[in-house]
């Protein structure tokens, strides 16, 4: 009694075509624009069905859209009416076998199934577990459940509106885990809405005025029928509508030929499903309404017979109630109309004018009979008549019709599939309705509905290829932080899924446009073409589509030289044929554009101008995103250089050179730094460190660690003091606050370097001979957390040789770890002191060497990570003719002796100059009068010629 849109061979192979995966469905059902257009699209389809469709067809085209939306593994509708009242029968089915549908023939509406409930209770009810309904008198759908029914399927059913409280039920299975959302149970919620408005205008779920005023008069007297005065015979028939049992006058055989004799044993159920499916759901309303209305009502409707076939009767019947006046029983008579429904004559000319191919089959699969639009396919009657189906040449060029045909026939239902035509370009469908006599073929066109599809299908990729291009374009400007990256972005995007060879980036500055970069042309005409237009020059075509806020597409060389000559160099230089200009623009204001172009002619169509609009609004806002960057990143690295030495000190003692390698573009500023500090008594302070983290914040910790370090140098501190000092300024910022630091002292006079380190990496000595050791520090954690006092080092430095102190971003990496980098340093420092151990003494040699080691040392700088800094110094110690000692006495007569060795000491080097030789006196007789009487009381005294 239902009406099946699939046809399955069993219920495993059914639910495993069903299936989908839990997590690709999810994906499916995100409520995107997309699906709720498709939503949209779909109600347009049921929107066109033609109102003379028949109710079953509507019920099953509506029932198809919905299950195909939910992505469902089938589904079904129940509608009230037919026998007692509160029962829903099932009139339309999808996607689901036989043998799971049968249980849900007939079920009561005050049952605990989800259809059941959401008809009663007018909301959407869901099961987890598919279950059998409830039983109704008679009937026990637990005994016809099927045995094999897989496990994880759920029920979810909405009601379809009726009117006074009649609702029935669109209910559909899913997948456990593969639930509607709330867009889809809207959807399901809109086609019932749909369902409801199409069946009250056919009279399903409402009776018709019509139908009312009949009932109206009262019930039918059945004590003389209207047919025995058209000697037509009949029979009559009594159902008990609280047992569900038939009974008949005669034999229901003898009035109705071919019909089942068993029939009314099996009740009104069995009777229900010799029904048309195709004339159910009006059966069951006249019942129902006769039922309820206590009146008489008439009906015509179709019933199988035993082969098969369906035989037209009329029906006639009315209510009987009890004392209560509630129904107990229909009192009826049944006849064969079939006479009135058949017309050979006029049958078989619609058969042969009809605008669809008909070809009628023997069982042996010949052909028997074709009308003139089959005759057009496949040749005259007169030369296909006998003629094995697919042995005609039309049909030739479809794979394994035979096959196709003989399997789907044996099923026994009727079926169809699209054939290719003998043309290559045209499309057929060919439906398959077995009969007694063999099986009856339809032959409709559906070249325009393939072409449409496959239209569709083709607009579909693209929209889904436009959507991943945007999609990816936009999720890489995201990451963008600089221009450069915008550019990129957009040419790796871009260019190849358009076919494009050239894309140039403009931005505004001031009022001109210039190149902010390139892909695809060469230097000279990113030259060329740099400042030369106007943003608000109409006259040029970025200037236009600025102006007009929309992407101007120019198709050839001569379009462009036509309205616009100005370019006509360069046309010549940049070698394309087809341009698209992209304004790019933020909140009214211009920045630039985007200038896509092509090696050939081409016009770009609708959807690709839709596409490069999208594109248009997300480049400009990533190109304004930039542009705030990389102004923010040049100002914080302005003030980073600035806080670092403008040049550092020329001293005898030591020969310096530095080097400062920012990270990469994009990344915040760092904190290295590094400071060469002369000191009294020709001793140099070489400072390097590195404030953690990067952001204006350490930037300025950077420059103030620099300072203090600088001022208290000032104080002759050694350096495990000046880390002290140092650490508590670092604390003093607070928690987050951390620094590694390295002091060192070097003294010519002793060659001595005495220094601390603070989780510093190691200095590096290269000796003149070659080898390279690191020296040792003491595991002291950074300034900020360390806890004083710091681990003073002393060390011998040899003459001539070469101090490395660097920061550890020149020596580790992600991909290079800080043991890695610092030997391939040490390598680096031997060769250098094997090539250029001369030319070390003279700074512009010792820069060369620093600018060699960071780039051997360091990536790119478009792919270096952290900031680094290298410090370089070479040392000079003082020769001994240049060093000299006295001792001296501990009297009061020291000071006065000191005087007159140091006169006469200038003079043997020659700095007889008087004021330098009284300024000398001066300090000397100071520092020795002072510390004459002391417990330590200098015993002598020392004088360098390079303290002068």
């Amino acid at each position: 009694m239902n009406t099946r849109s699939s046809d399955a061979n069993g219920i495993d192979s059914s639910m495993t075509r069903a299936h989908r995966p839990p997590q690709q469905a999810q994906g499916q059902r995100t409520r995107t624009v997309r699906s709720l257009e498709r939503h949209r699209t779909r109600m347009r389809l049921l929107d066109a069905v033609d109102e003379d469709r028949r109710d079953a067809e509507v019920l099953r085209t509506a029932l198809q859209q919905a299950v195909a939306e939910v992505h469902g593994l089938g589904g079904m509708v129940h509608l009230p009416g037919g026998g007692m009242s509160g029962i829903l029968y099932l009139v339309a089915d999808s996607g689901l076998p036989e043998s799971m549908t049968r249980p849900w023939l007939i079920i009561p509406a005050r049952g605990a199934a989800p259809p059941s409930r959401a008809a009663r209770e007018n909301t959407t009810i869901r099961q987890a577990d598919l279950a059998p309904p409830d039983p109704v008198p008679g009937r026990d759908p637990a005994v016809l459940w099927p045995s094999r029914v897989p496990a994880g399927i759920a029920h979810l059913a909405v009601p379809i509106p009726g009117g006074n409280r009649r609702r029935g039920a669109l209910s559909v299975l899913f997948a456990v885990g593969d639930e509607p959302g709330a867009a889809e149970c809207a959807f399901l919620d809109e086609v019932a809405a749909w369902m409801s408005a199409r069946l009250r205008a056919s009279g399903i779920l409402n009776p018709s005025p019509g139908l009312l005023r009949a009932l109206e008069n009262g019930p039918e007297s059945t004590e003389e029928s209207p047919w025995d005065a058209e000697g037509a015979p009949y029979v009559t028939y009594t159902w008990d509508l609280r047992t569900g049992g038939l009974a008949s006058d005669r034999p229901i055989e003898e009035v109705l030929p071919g019909i089942d004799p068993e029939v009314a044993v099996g009740g009104i159920e069995a009777w229900a499903a010799l029904i048309h499916p195709d004339d159910l759901p009006g059966a069951v309303t006249g019942f129902d309404m006769g039922i309820q209305l206590r009146g008489g009502f008439q009906d015509e409707y179709r019933i199988r017979r035993q082969d098969g076939t369906y035989l037209w009767i009329e029906a006639r019947a009315r209510t009987v109630t009890d004392e209560a006046g509630a129904p107990v029983k229909v009192i009826g008579t049944l006849r064969d109309s079939s006479e009135t429904h058949t017309a050979a004559a006029s049958v078989g000319r619609a058969l042969r004018h009809m605008s669809d191919g008909f070809v009628s089959l023997d069982t042996d699969w010949r052909v028997g009979f074709l009308n003139q639009a089959a005759e057009r396919l496949f040749g005259a009657a007169g030369e296909v008549a006998g003629a094995l189906l697919w042995d005609i040449p039309a049909l030739h060029a479809v794979p394994g019709l035979e096959e196709r045909c003989r399997a789907r026939v044996a099923e026994g239902e009727p079926t169809g599939f699209d054939v290719p035509g003998p043309d290559g370009t045209s499309w057929y469908h060919l439906r398959l309705v077995p009969v007694p006599e063999g099986v009856t073929l339809y032959i409709t066109d559906t070249t325009e509905r393939h072409q449409r599809e496959v239209e569709r299908a083709d607009a579909e990729r693209a929209a889904a290829k436009r959507a991943a291009l945007v999609q990816r374009v936009t999720r890489e400007l995201a990451e963008a932080a600089t221009a450069q990256d915008v550019m990129a972005a957009v040419a790796d995007g871009v260019m190849t899924p358009l076919g494009a060879s050239g894309l140039i980036m403009l931005g505004v500055v001031g009022d001109r446009l210039t190149v902010v970069g390139s892909r695809g042309y060469s230097e000279r005409f990113t030259r060329l073409l740099d400042g030369r237009w106007a943003a608000g020059d109409t006259t040029n075509p970025v200037g236009y589509a600025l102006h007009t806020r929309a992407p101007l597409c120019i198709s050839s060389a001569e379009e462009m030289l036509k309205d616009y000559p100005a370019t006509r160099m360069l046309v010549r230089e940049g070698g394309k044929e087809t341009w698209a200009f992209l304004p790019l623009a933020v909140s009214g204001r211009d920045i630039g554009a985007a200038v896509i172009s092509f090696g050939r002619p081409r016009a770009l169509d609708d959807d690709e101008k839709t596409l490069l609009t999208a594109l248009s609004g997300l480049i400009a806002q990533a190109l304004e995103r930039a542009g705030l960057y990389d102004e923010a990143t040049t100002r914080a690295r302005t003030l980073q250089r600035s806080l670092l030495p403008q040049a550092l000190p020329e001293l005898p003692e030591v020969t310096t050179a530095a080097r400062y390698q920012p990270a990469k573009q994009g990344a915040d500023v760092g904190g290295d730094w590094y400071d060469v500090i002369p000191l009294s008594a020709a001793r140099v302070a070489l400072v390097i460190g590195d404030v953690m983290g990067h952001g204006m914040a350490e930037a300025a910790t950077m420059g103030g660690l620099r300072t203090a370090v600088r001022t208290l140098s000032e104080l002759e501190l050694p350096p495990d003091e000046i880390l002290g000092h140092l650490n508590d300024i670092v604390g003093d910022l607070g928690t987050d606050a951390f620094a590694t630091c390295l002091y060192g002292i070097y003294d010519p006079v002793t060659r001595r370097l005495s220094y601390a380190s603070a989780g510093h990496p190691p200095p590096a000595v290269a000796h003149p001979d070659g080898t390279v050791t690191f020296l040792p520090v003491a595991p002291d954690p950074p300034l900020g957390v360390a806890a004083p006092p710091f681990e003073a080092l002393e060390t011998l430095l040899p003459a001539d040789s070469l101090l490395a102190l660097y920061s550890d971003g020149l020596v580790e990496s992600k991909e290079r770890d800080v043991a890695i980098g610092m030997r391939h340093l040490a390598e680096l420092l031997s060769q250098s002191m094997h090539t250029r151990s001369v030319s070390l003494a003279n700074t512009p040699d010792l820069d060369a060497l620093c600018a060699t080691l960071t780039s051997a040392l360091l990536p790119a700088q478009s792919a270096l990570s952290d900031d680094a800094a290298l410090l370089l110094a070479r040392t000079h110690p003082l020769t001994p003719e240049n060093v000299t000692e006295w001792p001296l006495p501990e009297d009061p007569m020291a000071a006065g002796q000191a005087r007159e060795l140091v006169r006469a000491q200038l003079t043997d080097w020659g700095l007889a100059d008087e004021d330098l030789v009284m300024t000398t006196e001066l300090l000397v007789s100071e520092l020795v009068g002072t510390s004459s009487g002391t417990p330590a009381a200098p015993s002598g005294c020392a004088c360098s010629a390079a303290a002068h």
